[in-house]
Formats: structure tokens, sequence, C-alpha cells
């Protein structure tokens, strides 16, 4: 019964040291100032879906953007970003945040056909210079005219690519040599290749070196970046400059509606202000891309072939058509498509006169 007891007080005494010690290096930790010894318990973990692969540019921005969140709200808000989408793929992106899959998605409008018909505008032939006018133009255009397609998320920020070009497998130097080749285009770039007097093939980005290297296709309708970043430029020939119809692909950064309105007032001016930042950021990002595609082509010595102004004049006439069918199509569902795209216009050709 001694020896129990002895166990018992000797425990006690154990216990009571050890909280003693607890105690001490709590009030060691005060005196040198909260959080001194410890990072700050964030109050909003947020989960952000990113279809790009890690390595790419836009993800390497993405991340700078939420990593600078977390800077300037002092650590009250930590975003941890899912690559490659590991979180939701490509096209499911916009639904996972609406749905709260996660709170966060950057991805592109055109994966979601249909669900942004005002939207669509952005990635018109509309003759975009290169990646910082794209983003730009497509931000104020969502900031103009407020479109009740995106009501569901709280917008961060849109960014999009530089001008689509023509690479070959044989060399384009006029609008007619275009004519019967064929390229590979999908969704709205097929139209574009079909306008333009080619025969579209549909094929995923991944698929598209090994046609090229196999001549399946002659060709493919795509931003410069893609030349590098999927090696596409080792299997053709040439690039023709389309950059008077250029096309791009507006990508959306978009938060879940109901988390947005969640965070305090003084949160939501810290991000929108880090947004505003970063719109340029990604812009510019585009065009270091691009003249790292450009880059690559000349270090494989391929040329680069520019249009006349005849045959620039004849590649807007022919994409024109496209350009009516939405703006008819905008129409008939009671949106101001016109008004879009005359303001779209209106920014590149200023954007055009600067350079």
């Amino acid at each position: 019964m001694t020896t129990h007891l002895q166990r018992m007080v000797a425990g006690l005494s154990l216990a009571a040291l050890a909280l003693g010690l607890a105690g001490c290096g709590k009030g060691e930790q005060t005196a040198a100032g909260p959080g001194a010894d410890t990072p700050p318990v964030p109050e909003f973990k947020i989960n952000y879906s990113i279809f790009f692969p890690p390595t790419h540019i836009q993800c390497i921005t993405a991340q700078a953007w939420a990593d600078a969140v977390k800077e300037r709200t002092n650590g009250r808000v930590e975003i941890q970003i899912h690559a490659g989408g590991t979180l939701s793929k490509a096209p499911d992106v916009y639904r996972g945040v609406v749905s709260n899959v996660s709170g966060l998605g950057m991805s592109c409008f055109a994966y979601t056909r249909g669900a942004f018909p005002l939207l669509e505008a952005l990635d018109l032939p509309l003759g975009y210079p290169d990646g910082m006018t794209a983003t730009r133009a497509a931000n104020e255009i969502v900031s103009r005219f407020d479109p009740k397609e995106l009501a569901d998320v709280k917008v961060m920020y849109i960014h999009a690519h530089g001008p689509g070009v023509l690479a070959t497998n044989k060399e384009v130097r006029r609008f007619e040599d275009i004519k019967g080749l064929k390229i590979r285009g999908t969704g709205l770039s097929a139209k574009i290749v079909e306008s333009l007097g080619g025969v579209a093939v549909g094929l995923s980005q991944p698929d598209t070196y090994e046609a090229l290297r196999k001549g399946t296709v002659d060709a493919t309708l795509c931003p410069v970046e893609t030349l590098k970043g999927w090696k596409q430029g080792e299997v053709i020939k040439s690039v023709t400059d389309l950059s008077a119809v250029g096309y791009t692909t507006a990508m959306f950064v978009v938060m879940n509606r109901q988390l947005w309105n969640s965070l305090p007032p003084d949160l939501q001016t810290i991000i929108e202000e880090t947004n505003r930042e970063w719109i340029d950021k990604h812009g510019e990002a585009w065009d270091q891309a691009d003249r790292e595609g450009m880059a690559f082509v000349a270090e494989l010595n391929h040329p680069v072939h520019p249009f006349s102004a005849e045959d620039n004049a004849k590649a807007v006439a022919a994409v024109r058509p496209i350009l009516a069918e939405y703006v008819a199509g905008a129409a008939a569902k009671g949106l101001p498509g016109q008004e879009v795209l005359a303001a779209l216009q209106e920014i590149i050709a200023k954007a055009r006169a600067a350079k």
C-alpha cells in the first residue's frame, strides 16, 4: 500500500513539474512577442486548383500571388496550390469552385463551352498584339460589363496568352498558301483554320508533336510559347505571323462566392489590391513565354514569315464571319455582344497604335 501511494505521489510530482515547465515556456514566448517561435495559425486555408503543371510560368506566377497574399495578410490567409489538374481537371475547375471542391480555381473559359456566352468575345481573332494587351483587355471587359455569367464566383483576375501563330511543315508566305493545309485546331481555333481555308484537325496539345512529326497534320495554330513548352518547334519547318487575326485564350482566376463573402473586409481589401498588381505580372509572364518560344524557333533556324499588308487584309476579311456569328449569338441571348466586341476592338487598336 505504501509503495502504491509513493508511486502516486511521484507521478503527481512529475505532472506538476511538467506543467510548470510548460508555463515557463509559454511565459518566455509571450515575453518575446506573439508568434516569435511559431508561425501564425491561418484563419483561412484555401485550396487552389490549377490545370497548368507546377513548372509552367503561369503556375509559378500564381504561386507568387499566393505567397504575396499570405505575407500581406500576415499569415491569416494561406493558399495551397494543387497544380496539374490533381484536384479538378481543366474542364471541371470552374464548376469545382462553384460547388466548393476548391476555394480557388484557374482554367480557361473555353473549356466550359456555352457557359460564358458574353465572354466568348475575349477569344475571338481580333488581332491581339501580345499577352499583356490580351490580359489587360480581358480584365477591363469584365470590370466594365460585370457579366452575370460570373455571378456565382468572385473574380480575382483574368489573364490571356499572346497571339496565335501558324507553325508549319510547309512554308506559308502568302494567304493562299494556307488553302487545303491540315492544321491542328480545336474549338474556336478550328473555326479560324476553316475560315482561312485550311482543314481543321482536332488534336490535344500532347498529341500534336507526334502528328507534326509523322505528317498527319501540316501545321498547328498555336501560341508561340507552345513551340518551346511542348517542344513542337522541333517538328516544324517555319512559322507564319498571323497576329493580324491573332486570337487568345482567356483564363480565369476565381474564388467561391460564399468563401469570399466570409472573409473580413480588411482581408478582402488586401486580396483585391494584390489582384490588381498580378494582372500585369501574368500578362508579362505570357509575353516572356512567347519571347522564349520565338528564341527557341530561332535556335532551330526556322524562318518566320510575316504576311504582307494585302495578305493580312485577306485574313482579317476571312475571319469576319466569326465575329458576326458571335454578335448574333449574343443578341439572341439578350447580351450586349456588339458593345463588348466594339470595346475590345478599341482597346486592341489603341495598344497597336502605342506600339
